[in-house]
């Protein structure tokens, strides 16, 4: 699918000269980050010096606070409910690790994705209330569970509530919320993911001792948020630019294991490696069985152990992979088939394994730049992840079908919902409208925001430390995306199993330079001696040499 270029706006006079420090282009990319003042600039480059903002300004901390307090003072056992991804478990390990350091009688319980599901479920709060439980925390999740809640309070549990997800029509209840969306929160930033929120509870148990924070945390703050994919701009940015520089030296012997087989170097641990290599890994074991075992990763101490889960999740990541390439396979043909693509894509069949239908959508939304719903149809209910393009509110569109499902909740660009198989054909349709209604022709064609247009002769290493100070890079804060026009391919062949990329060798004004087109091995055979390339800007390590390299993003001709 062609996609348009938007082409990078000029830099007003008054902006080239506030930072005439900086190269042209890297003014240009500045200002297309929406930095127009050295202030505004070195807030920006210094990421990890912007100072927290205080978790007493969170809506329900200071009673979350005193009640854990009062919990860990008559030695009341605690429970942490988590989430089987991997904001959800960085989310338990991280309180389970604080809840420790104080002292306190806690355990934690992570809900399986199959035989629980997402979330709160009454089952599982039976079980902790009779074992004895007094106070139970969310992480990640209730924001949506009022029912469950209503009844952990029956059963003797006080609740308190951490999450990031959008808020019901009926608040959640219990004893304390601490969510930055939540109606009369004053807290200045909305953004943090479910760990970041979990950290902001740290720290203010931390705070309310007189000690020091938390800063030994970050390391999983920096996993779940940059997995999780929330914004990283504003205290997101701030924590996980911290949290990398502690990731680089954990002591965590599970993260050891998992860079280990992951073949990636923890002391060059970016953004990067966390999207593509270790969340995933740490995803798999709660995509495909239960999640524990990445838990157990991330606070055990025993080396053996550690290499053992590493182990494992990696055969587990491996088998995710294979099943989420025929998962794509069979959707495309129930969604799509050999007719025209739908406005909107909807996939059930009992064959998708319930762990990777949200994989599946994303990567129907990657070839098809439309929203996706994939969902497992398991006896009488079908349960779905939803993923979506910008200008289409996933979540808002699903709630406005919540009398069609038992349970649903997300975000803008995904989210996830429970029906009654029955309900299937109704919901897709009802989406469907509600898609008509609100997406025009030109959110259907997939757009790259251009930041400067480059010669090659301007790609050098002195580009590269500019680049390597706008980290943390992710959502909200893309790496910057260049052009270079009219470049003649000198040489290119196809790599990869099944020849599925494109490595090219790129020249323009007698400089030349090395590409790689990831997915676009099938251009081959059209691609002309000139073109232009948008690409992003990177080192390439390979048995142990560092170089520079085009990864390339789109071709135009």
């Amino acid at each position: 699918m062609r996609k348009i270029w938007n082409q990078p706006e000029s830099v007003p006079e008054v902006v080239e000269k506030e930072l005439d420090a900086f190269s042209p282009i890297e003014r240009q990319i500045l200002y297309m980050r929406g930095l127009s003042s050295l202030d505004q600039v070195d807030e920006f480059l210094n990421a990890e010096k912007i100072s927290d903002h205080d978790p007493f300004l969170l809506k329900g901390m200071k009673e979350a606070v005193e009640r854990i307090e009062r919990g860990l003072l008559n030695n009341e056992k605690i429970v942490i409910y988590g989430d089987y991804d991997v904001d959800g478990v960085t989310s338990a390990a991280l309180l389970l690790g604080t809840i420790k350091t104080f002292g306190g009688n806690v355990e934690h319980y992570i809900p399986n994705r199959f035989n629980e599901g997402y979330g709160l479920n009454s089952g599982a709060i039976e079980i902790i209330a009779a074992q004895g439980a007094k106070l139970l925390i969310t992480v990640d999740c209730g924001m949506r569970a009022s029912n469950e809640i209503a009844m952990a309070g029956r059963l003797g549990l006080d609740v308190i509530v951490t999450d990031h997800h959008l808020p019901g029509e009926k608040p959640p209840g219990g004893l304390a919320v601490i969510n930055p969306k939540q109606d009369g929160n004053t807290y200045p930033f909305q953004e943090l993911a479910g760990v970041g929120l979990a950290f902001k509870l740290a720290q203010a148990l931390h705070r309310k001792r007189g000690l020091k924070d938390p800063e030994e945390a970050l390391d999983l703050v920096a996993l779940g948020t940059v997995a999780d994919m929330a914004v990283l701009k504003g205290e997101n940015r701030a924590l996980v630019a911290r949290g990398i520089k502690r990731l680089r030296r954990t002591e965590r012997v599970g993260l050891q294991e998992l860079a280990k087989v992951g073949r990636i170097q923890l002391g060059k641990t970016n953004t990067g490696t966390i999207g593509y290599v270790l969340g995933p890994r740490l995803n798999a074991a709660g995509r495909l069985g239960s999640a524990e075992n990445a838990l157990l990763l991330l606070t055990t101490g025993s080396k053996l152990q550690a290499e053992d889960i590493a182990e494992q999740l990696e055969l587990t990541n491996r088998r995710r992979q294979d099943l989420t390439a025929e998962t794509v396979e069979r959707a495309i043909k129930k969604a799509v088939g050999d007719g025209d693509v739908p406005l909107i894509l909807f996939a059930a069949d009992e064959a998708f394994n319930e762990g990777v239908v949200g994989l599946g959508a994303s990567r129907l939304v990657d070839k098809y730049h439309r929203p996706a719903m994939v969902c497992n149809r398991s006896g009488i209910h079908t349960r779905g992840s939803a993923r979506s393009i910008p200008g289409f509110h996933i979540a808002n569109a699903i709630d406005r079908c919540s009398e069609l499902l038992v349970k649903h909740g997300g975000h803008a660009r995904a989210a996830g919902f429970t029906m009654e198989t029955d309900k299937e054909k109704l919901f897709a349709e009802r989406m469907m409208r509600i898609a008509e209604e609100e997406l025009e022709e030109g959110d259907l064609v997939p757009r790259i925001s251009i930041d400067a247009e480059a010669g090659l002769d301007q790609l050098n290493s002195k580009l590269l430390e500019f680049f390597d100070r706008l980290e943390p890079c992710g959502e909200g804060n893309r790496k910057p995306t260049l052009v270079a026009r009219n470049a003649k391919v000198l040489a290119k062949r196809v790599v990869g199993a099944d020849g599925k990329h494109l490595k090219l060798t790129l020249s323009q004004k007698q400089r030349s330079m090395d590409a790689i087109a990831f997915r676009m091995g099938e251009l081959i055979d059209e691609l002309p001696s000139r073109i232009d390339v948008a690409f992003n800007f990177e080192r390439n390590e390979y048995l142990g040499f560092e170089s520079m390299q085009m990864n390339v993003v789109d071709i135009h001709w």
